[in-house]
């Protein structure tokens, strides 16, 4: 399995410190099934860590007039409403949630140029609640296809996630399903979109990065 670069430091310091811990529960109680079960218990916890930092081996799917999926997870949003920070009209919405059981890698969903980017600081607020999408921790990334076609992506940390890591620097080109960032333990990813995208998934589907098709721009 390979792990992502973004979670080599926390898998090394969950290791010393289970490593540590068992230890000192070794020399304080000795072998016995107390200590056995708690060593089965921290080998299950770290392996859980690692995990979640795995990347999968995946062929992605790209398509000019396609939105693909930003990240693993649920269809949790799929309605017009307003988006606020950059376009300040009516957007369509659609927004995966993803559990601390998800690859937590995003990627792009469309190729092009990034025209916006901001990090928000804010608050942890359950990642699935509609107010997440203002009141979270949140970057904001915006995407111009080409001269008709502008969307907005937006990752959004979640009442577990603590950290948003995004790759993304205004100016810079970007390709369809490239590694846009990482949201670390349980979150969310917006997708703002142009009126009139057929949307290709349903609310509570579950969707795979790189792989699962949104939607499809309007000709």
């Amino acid at each position: 399995m390979t792990i992502h670069k973004e979670g080599f430091g926390i898998i090394a310091v969950f290791f010393i410190a289970i490593a540590v811990i068992d230890a000192i529960l070794f020399f304080t109680i000795g072998s016995g099934l107390l200590f056995d079960i708690f060593f089965a218990v921290s080998i299950t916890f770290f392996l859980l860590v690692v995990s979640f930092f795995r990347v999968p081996k995946r062929t992605p799917v790209v398509g000019d007039n396609l939105i693909i999926a930003p990240a693993d997870g649920k269809v949790v949003v799929i309605e017009e409403t307003e988006e606020s920070e950059y376009f300040k009209d009516r957007r369509l919405q659609v927004s995966i949630f993803m559990s601390p059981l998800n690859v937590h890698i995003n990627w792009y969903p469309v190729q092009g140029l990034i025209k916006y980017f901001r990090h928000h600081s804010g608050l942890f607020l359950k990642a699935w609640l509609p107010k997440s999408s203002s009141e979270n921790e949140r970057t904001t990334i915006v995407i111009e296809k080409d001269k008709n076609i502008t969307i907005l992506m937006r990752q959004i940390a979640g009442a577990v996630a603590r950290r948003i890591v995004s790759y993304s620097v205004e100016g810079e080109k970007v390709e369809q399903c490239q590694q846009e960032g990482f949201i670390k333990f349980g979150s969310r990813v917006d997708l703002y979109l142009p009126l009139g995208t057929k949307i290709d998934v349903k609310l509570n589907q579950k969707v795979t990065g790189s792989q699962t098709i949104i939607g499809r721009f309007s000709d």
